[in-house]
C-alpha cells in the first residue's frame, strides 16, 4: 500500500530525523557525501569529502550547457544547508519520488535505503497555491516562458511575453531558467513548475513570484535523475 502522510506527519518526520541526526551516506558519482547537523548545516569537511565524488566547488561551477555559459555559483556566499546534499529520508516516500517541503524550502529526491538527495528551492506566490500529489509530466531543456494571464494582468510590462506574443525566448534571464518540469494532476496541467534560476540568493526564501525555483545547476542534476511520469508530492 503507498505510504501517504500529512503535512503534520512529514514536518514531524523532519523533526524526529533531525533529532537522531541527519547523516549523509553512501553517494552518487557526481555528489559528495555531506553530513549535517540538526539545523541541516554541513558538518566540516564540507567538500572534497572523497575525490571520486568532487566538491561543491565542482558541483557550481561555471559550465557550458546547450551553447549557454552558466557562471559559477558564490557557493560561501550561500546557507550550506541549501546545497545539494544526501541525507536520510524524512518523507517515507517510495523511491523515484519528488517531495517539495514548501515550508522548509527543501525538495527531495527519494531513494532506494532510506536516503534522499535534497535541494534547496525557492518559493513563490504561485509556489504555494497548489499542494498535493502529481507526475512529472514532461521535461524542457531551456525552455521558453510563457507568463499566464493573471500575471499579465498584474504586470502589464509583461505582455510582450504573453501566449499570443510567443513567450520569452530560452537564455540566462529567461525566469525558467535552464530546465522545467511540468507538473500535471489528473491529465491537467496545474502551471506548477519545478525550474532553474540564476538568483541563487533567492534559494531558501520566499520570492515575490513563480513556482519552485532551484539553481540552475541542481535543476541540471534533478532532470537528469528523473523521467517523466515521475510522482511528485508537493506539502
Amino acid at each position: 500500500m503507498q505510504n501517504t502522510i500529512s503535512r503534520r506527519g512529514f514536518l514531524t518526520a523532519l523533526t524526529a530525523t533531525a533529532a537522531a541526526g541527519l547523516a549523509g551516506c553512501a553517494a552518487i558519482p557526481d555528489m559528495p557525501v555531506i553530513k549535517v547537523d540538526d539545523n541541516g548545516q554541513p558538518l566540516a569537511p564540507q567538500a572534497d569529502v572523497d575525490s571520486a565524488f568532487g566538491s561543491y566547488e565542482a558541483m557550481y561551477a561555471a559550465r557550458e550547457d546547450d551553447g549557454y555559459q552558466l557562471p559559477a555559483i558564490p557557493i560561501k556566499r550561500m546557507n550550506k544547508r541549501y546545497l545539494r546534499q544526501i541525507v536520510q529520508d524524512p518523507t517515507g516516500e517510495q523511491p523515484g519520488t519528488i517531495v517539495v517541503d514548501t515550508q522548509n524550502k527543501f525538495l527531495y529526491l527519494v531513494r532506494e535505503g532510506g536516503q534522499a538527495i535534497r535541494y534547496g528551492v525557492g518559493i513563490g506566490r504561485e509556489g504555494f497555491a497548489w499542494s498535493g500529489r502529481a507526475v512529472i509530466q514532461w521535461k524542457r531543456h531551456w525552455p521558453t516562458w510563457t507568463p499566464p494571464d493573471e500575471m499579465v494582468a498584474r504586470q502589464p510590462e509583461l505582455v510582450q511575453y504573453s501566449a499570443r506574443n510567443g513567450g520569452m525566448q530560452p537564455g540566462l534571464t529567461n525566469p525558467l531558467g535552464a530546465r522545467a518540469l511540468y507538473i500535471f494532476q489528473n491529465g491537467q496541467d496545474t502551471l506548477y513548475r519545478l525550474h532553474g534560476s540564476p538568483e541563487w540568493w533567492s534559494i531558501g526564501k520566499a520570492v515575490s513570484s513563480g513556482c519552485v525555483r532551484l539553481i540552475n545547476q541542481d535543476i541540471i542534476d534533478l532532470y537528469d535523475r528523473v523521467p517523466n511520469k515521475t510522482p511528485i508530492l508537493v506539502m
